[in-house]
């Protein structure tokens, strides 16, 4: 080889490996070649759309001319369109392949899932793009994609904190901007219930005044309309939305609106049991599960069932508890938890739903087919063991590193410690990596990984932006890219491009380059800073 092919061939391969920093797409995908060719996308689209795609031409449509100003037409020539949305029965039913190159962008996918998946590759390739005037400039590219997780979670916590419509419509956006899917809404806890039922119209009459630092906070709660305008939001956007019904613990704003329901509780938490000796209690529940039921599309209904230990003691000095056990055969407060559990999941059963509960129903004999756990106690690995060994499907969500609560800066002072662990967002985009490999065939029931942030210190929209992004790109990688395909330094450099997205969207986010923005304070609560989170 002469030097002028040798030349040639680093001039080569320099250009490829700049145009390759140039696809900044999180989560990164599983095949990408790129050219240092480039297509000109005009501000005028001619969209060829196979008919199953329907509703996804139209999001994308709208999403196109909302953010970058390109209008678009239907038009049923394909090879006059520029944008072609194509149905592949072969691929897999989130698996995307993706093709921009000579003048056209065009989609594969087998159904809408897939193609939302390369939309959103599409919106970040056009936020990240050359723009002069009325033209956008892409680089040529071929992408073939998949996740390596069906469920890709978020979970929001408004009983503590109420944020609204709107602001849960902008964390649905950035959701889809990452390929997450799906949207796990606890709505009901102690301070506050957010869900309005119309049989039980105190549960939010009575029951959604309040939020964690104040009692006497003004009533905040979803109509049955809004929960309706938000589920077609997020199923536009492939978000499966999880509602969460708190039981039988964290029932003290319920136990507040309709008092007869309680089974007591402590000083510290008071009336935080539902009553489990009650038959109203579970046909109160059951009615309350009915109407949740025919609100939200999903099969699942999240049903707790964590700490209820903080107020059974209770059920100790009380005579109808003590007769169930003796009734029933239940030797402990805790038999009495799985007990309730097990006839609200028949309830569930009944609607033809399945339950999602927290890691410490994994002894209460639930249908394996009907039962998805959630393993949230990195402190008790052996939870997470008993649930792959008794065959439950499992959802990662454990406290280090995937409660967005916990500060993600060591000198950070707000938000929360375990010990001296803290959850930065390496650490978040490291999870359920290589690691999983060791589970062997139990591997495939592990469903997914998901993110918490309870709001116990979140008391306003900055510190709810600042505690979730960037985290929240760092959690898509780890949920869409296998371990092995992980680059840490990679994904910093892209991320680097997506902070002035964010800005530019007016959220107040944490830069773990520089940390620019300072740490939003918490509110005092009782003028003591809140330290421990029970959850």
């Amino acid at each position: 080889m002469n030097l002028n092919s040798i030349f040639l061939f680093c001039f080569s391969f320099f250009v490829i490996q700049h145009v390759q920093g140039q696809v900044d797409i999180i989560p990164k995908p599983l095949y990408v070649k790129v050219s240092d060719k480039q297509i000109v996308v005009k501000n005028t689209l001619l969209v060829f759309a196979d008919p199953v795609f329907g509703a996804g031409r139209q999001y994308f449509q709208r999403l196109v001319l909302a953010k970058y100003g390109l209008t678009s037409s239907i038009t049923d020539q394909r090879d006059a369109a520029n944008i072609c949305l194509l149905r592949d029965d072969k691929l897999a039913e989130e698996a995307y392949k993706l093709s921009i190159k000579g003048t056209a962008i065009k989609i594969y996918a087998s159904g809408r899932a897939g193609m939302l998946n390369a939309v959103s590759s599409i919106d970040q390739l056009l936020a990240a793009a050359e723009h002069k005037g009325d033209q956008i400039r892409l680089h040529t590219v071929e992408i073939e994609d998949k996740p390596q997780f069906a469920w890709r979670g978020f979970m929001l916590d408004e009983s503590r904190h109420f944020f609204g419509k709107e602001k849960v419509k902008s964390l649905l956006d950035w959701m889809a901007f990452y390929k997450l899917n799906k949207f796990h809404w606890h709505l009901t806890d102690e301070p506050a219930w957010r869900l309005s039922i119309q049989k039980y119209p105190w549960l939010t009459q009575v029951g959604g005044i309040g939020n964690y630092l104040d009692p006497y906070a003004s009533v905040q709660y979803y109509s049955q309309a809004d929960i309706s305008e938000i589920i077609a939001y997020a199923a536009e956007r492939n978000i499966e939305v999880i509602p969460e019904i708190d039981m039988p613990g964290h029932a003290t704003a319920a136990n507040r609106a309709y008092p007869f329901l309680s089974g007591g509780g402590n000083e510290k938490h008071p009336d935080f049991t539902f009553h489990p000796a009650k038959n109203t209690t579970y046909t109160f529940l059951t009615d309350v599960l009915r109407e949740v039921k025919s609100l939200f599309p999903t099969v699942y209904i999240h049903l707790g069932g964590d700490e209820v230990a903080f107020g059974s003691d209770a059920w100790d000095n009380d005579a109808k508890v003590q007769e169930l056990k003796k009734t029933v055969g239940l030797k402990s407060n805790k038999e009495v938890e799985e007990y309730f559990i097990r006839r609200m999941a028949d309830s569930v059963a009944r609607i033809n739903g399945k339950i999602i509960v927290w890691d410490e129903m994994v002894d209460a004999k639930l249908a394996k087919d009907q039962t998805v756990m959630m393993w949230w106690r990195h402190d008790r690995p052996e939870q997470l063991v008993k649930i792959l060994d008794k065959g439950y499907q499992t959802i990662l969500t454990p406290r280090l590193p995937m409660y967005f609560d916990f500060v993600q800066q060591e000198n950070h002072k707000y938000g929360r410690k375990w010990g001296k662990g803290f959850n930065p967002l390496q650490d978040v985009y490291n999870f359920a990596g290589s690691q999983l490999d060791s589970l062997g065939k139990r591997k495939k029931q592990v469903l997914g990984i998901q993110a918490n942030l309870w709001t116990e210190t979140v008391t306003n929209i900055n510190r709810l932006d600042y505690l979730v992004f960037p985290r929240i790109a760092a959690l898509a990688e780890a949920a869409w890219v296998p371990g092995a395909g992980r680059d840490f330094d990679e994904f910093t450099k892209k991320l680097k491009k997506h902070l002035p997205l964010y800005r530019d969207q007016g959220l107040y986010y944490f830069d773990p380059f520089k940390d620019s923005n300072p740490e939003p304070a918490v509110i005092k609560k009782s003028q003591k800073q809140y330290i421990d989170n029970p959850k």
